[in-house]
C-alpha cells in the first residue's frame, strides 16, 4: 500500500506494485515495453486521417512498438473562436471507426461532455480526458461508467500527487482501467515546463503513466490568437521521460506540421518519427532491464 502527497488517496496495488491496462490483448504498464499514442492533433479529413494512421501503423509495426491512433473530433479549448475545431462528434467518430475497420488499429480520442463519453465509447478503445477538464467530476464519472480505459491528462495547474483524486473518481465507478498523462505545467504566461519528478510521483500510484511529449512543448496562446510551440524539444524530453520508467509516450504527428490546422508548432514531422523511435526503444529497454 502506498500514498501519494501528504493526504492523497491510498491505493492498493497488485503484486509488484504495477497495475495494467489491456488493449487488443496488449498489456500497458510501467514495467512493459513502452507503447505509443500518436496521430494528428485534430481530424482534418477522412483521407488525411487514414493516410497518417496507415503510415504510423507501418512505422510502429516495423519497430515492434504497440501503437494507438489518436485524433480529436473536436478541439473545444482553442485559443480563438475562429480556430478550426474539427468535424464534430458524429463525423469524427465515423472516421475513427473507419480507422478501426480498415486498419485494425485501436483508437483514442478526447471528450468534453458526458454525452460525448457515451457516444465515443461505442467506437474508441480508450477515452481521453483533456488536461483542462481533469477535475470535472461528472465527466470523469461518466467516462468511468463506460467500462473502457480512461486516459486522464494532468492539468497544467495541478500537482502530480493530486492526480490520485482524479483517478479515484474514475475508479469509484468500478473501472480501474486508468492511465495518467503528464503534459507540462504552467510557468508564467504562454509557457510550459516539464518536471520529470511528476512522472515518478504519478508512477507511484501503480497506474500506467504516459508522457505527452508534444503538448509539453506547447506555448498556449503564444502566437496571440493561436498557440505556439517548440517542437525541437520533443525528442530530448521524450528521452528524459523514458528514464523515469513509464508506460508510454504520446506524440502528435503530422506529415506537414506547419500546415496543420491545430497545434502545428509542436507536432512532430512524420518523417522524423522513425529515427526517434529507434533510439527511444533502445533507451526504454535499457531502463527497464534494471531491477528497480
Amino acid at each position: 500500500m502506498i500514498s501519494v502527497g501528504s493526504e492523497g488517496p491510498r491505493r492498493y496495488l497488485n503484486e509488484g506494485g504495477l497495475m495494467s491496462v489491456s488493449i487488443q490483448n496488449h498489456t500497458l504498464s510501467n514495467g512493459s515495453p513502452f507503447f505509443l499514442i500518436a496521430g494528428p492533433c485534430v481530424i482534418e479529413g477522412e483521407k488525411m486521417v487514414l493516410d497518417i494512421a496507415e503510415d504510423l501503423q507501418k512505422i510502429c509495426r516495423d519497430k515492434g512498438i504497440f501503437f494507438i491512433f489518436k485524433a480529436s473530433f473536436d478541439k473545444a479549448n482553442r485559443s480563438s473562436v475562429e480556430s478550426y475545431r474539427g468535424p464534430g462528434p458524429e463525423e469524427g467518430l465515423r472516421i475513427l471507426q473507419k480507422v478501426k475497420d480498415e486498419l485494425g488499429l485501436p483508437v483514442v480520442t478526447d471528450i468534453h461532455t458526458e454525452e460525448q463519453a457515451r457516444a465515443a465509447a461505442q467506437v474508441v478503445d480508450m477515452i481521453q480526458i483533456p488536461a483542462f477538464l481533469c477535475r470535472q467530476t461528472d465527466l470523469l464519472l461518466e467516462a468511468g461508467k463506460t467500462g473502457i480505459p480512461v486516459n486522464i491528462k494532468k492539468g497544467q495547474f495541478l500537482a502530480p500527487w493530486d492526480m490520485t483524486h482524479a483517478a479515484a473518481k474514475v475508479a469509484s465507478t468500478g473501472n480501474e482501467k486508468i492511465l495518467l498523462t503528464e503534459r507540462g505545467a504552467s510557468f508564467g504566461y504562454n509557457n510550459l515546463i516539464t518536471d520529470i519528478r511528476s512522472l515518478v510521483v504519478m508512477r507511484q500510484t501503480g497506474y500506467p503513466v504516459v508522457f505527452d511529449a508534444t503538448h509539453s512543448v506547447q506555448q498556449p496562446g503564444g502566437l496571440g490568437s493561436r498557440s505556439g510551440g517548440n517542437r525541437e524539444y520533443v525528442y530530448p524530453l521524450a528521452k528524459a521521460a523514458l528514464t523515469a520508467r513509464i508506460a508510454g509516450l504520446f506524440m502528435e504527428v503530422h506529415p506537414e506540421p506547419d500546415k496543420g490546422l491545430s497545434d502545428g508548432p509542436n507536432m512532430v514531422p512524420l518523417r522524423d518519427l522513425p529515427g526517434m523511435l529507434d533510439f527511444l526503444k533502445r533507451l526504454d529497454a535499457l531502463v527497464k532491464e534494471e531491477d528497480l
